[in-house]
């Protein structure tokens, strides 16, 4: 059977494999773009808020990475997708009197303007966006395979063979909380599990708003996104819809066990969202779910990946603590991932896209912090124990 041949192949089509598809189609034609399910931003991405607003807090290298992606992101919205942002502003409320407090002393270590507004504090940068018009139009112009699930990649010379029908140059992994195509342990995921709603309500509402929820407007009138629910589910959730596997979530027909959870969650953004601003005559229109992804360090994940059984078998020492340098550790060839990118990736995933393009092509150096190298050489000194 003839395989079909392209230089750059991204599996998963969610924010941050369209993000990938955008900045390496601006140095080749010969990409290809899979996912299981029908079309663009049909997991986690879809079922997210989209916002994007600052990080709050005292300086660190977390915030100063929030700080640049935003600043990187809102400036890309603006110039290619500025009919897809909505920028209105985000209302930032404390919780409490505890959560107030921290808030005055982050004052010092703001980035972006803010003004006292009505219980919080808005910050003008605060916006959304669309997100399957954005994976729509970042991914535009990309060949595409919908509907096709990898159940397996092998390496055969220099190229990836995906399901014995795709040949790859260089393979990248962008499927977020599902890393079962993944052999290496020291990549660890959490999947948390978000549920958004949109509504319909007669109240006006001019701005986003974050407290214990997030409310953000839309562009047409009425309807308001309320979102999200966090869940971690130990046992998989295998008899639900709550399971990596399955493709095209939100359109299946749900089980009990599944409705029940969407109808608790959906009662608790309600209340969350109330205590907000009084929504009055609300209708629910549409709900959707889906599997965020973030790292055990809450960085994200990006670049080439360090095989392990290759590095220890060059460096046994490393089971010791023993320090190597990066560029000496044995790497897996031609295949990276974009991943772990949590509740932020509409901030996070051009900026580390157009990051890890920039390092691939243009030889640009990446930060270790979001590297894979941290988290294999945290992985690498526990396993003597």
């Amino acid at each position: 059977m003839n395989k079909q041949e392209f230089d750059y192949v991204i599996v998963g089509a969610g924010i941050a494999g369209c993000s990938l598809a955008h900045f390496l189609s601006k140095y080749s034609k010969s990409v290809l773009l899979i996912d299981k399910n029908e079309d663009v931003a049909f997991g986690a991405s879809g079922a997210a808020g989209a916002f994007l607003s600052p990080l709050l807090g005292k300086p660190n290298k977390f915030k100063d990475l929030i700080t640049k992606a935003l600043c990187f992101s809102m400036n890309y919205y603006k110039k290619y997708f500025f009919e897809d942002l909505i920028n209105c502003g985000t209302c930032r409320i404390p919780k409490n009197q505890e959560d107030e407090e921290k808030f005055q002393s982050y004052i010092p270590y703001m980035d972006f303007e803010y003004k006292k507004f009505e219980e919080g504090y808005l910050f003008e940068i605060g916006s959304v966006v669309k997100p399957y018009e954005i994976c729509k139009k970042l991914s535009d112009n990309i060949q595409k395979l919908f509907n096709y699930e990898i159940q397996k990649i092998e390496k055969y010379e220099n190229n990836w063979i995906l399901n014995n029908e795709i040949k790859a140059k260089n393979l990248f992994l962008t499927t977020g909380a599902d890393i079962s195509l993944i052999e290496e342990k020291y990549l660890d995921i959490r999947s948390v599990w978000g549920q958004k709603i949109d509504v319909f309500t007669t109240s006006k509402v001019e701005v986003n708003y974050h407290k214990e929820c997030s409310l953000s407007i839309s562009n047409k009138e009425g309807i308001v996104s309320i979102g999200a629910t966090h869940h971690r589910f130990d046992d998989k959730k295998q008899e639900s819809s709550y399971d990596l596997k399955l493709k095209n979530i939100n359109k299946l027909k749900h089980n009990d066990c599944t409705n029940n959870i969407m109808q608790e969650d959906v009662r608790e953004l309600l209340a969350k969202a109330n205590d907000i601003k009084t929504l009055n005559d609300v209708k629910v229109l549409d709900i959707k779910i889906g599997a965020r992804a973030s790292s055990v360090d809450y960085f994200p994940m990006l670049g080439k990946l360090v095989d392990s059984q290759k590095s220890f078998e060059k460096y046994p020492h490393l089971k010791n603590g023993f320090q190597i340098k990066n560029e000496n550790l044995e790497l897996i060839d031609n295949l990276y991932i974009l991943n772990g990118v949590g509740g932020r990736g509409f901030v996070l995933s051009l900026y580390l896209a157009n990051k890890l393009v920039e390092n691939i092509f243009n030889n640009e150096e990446l930060e270790e912090e979001i590297t894979n190298f941290r988290l294999f050489k945290r992985w690498a000194k526990k396993q003597n124990k």
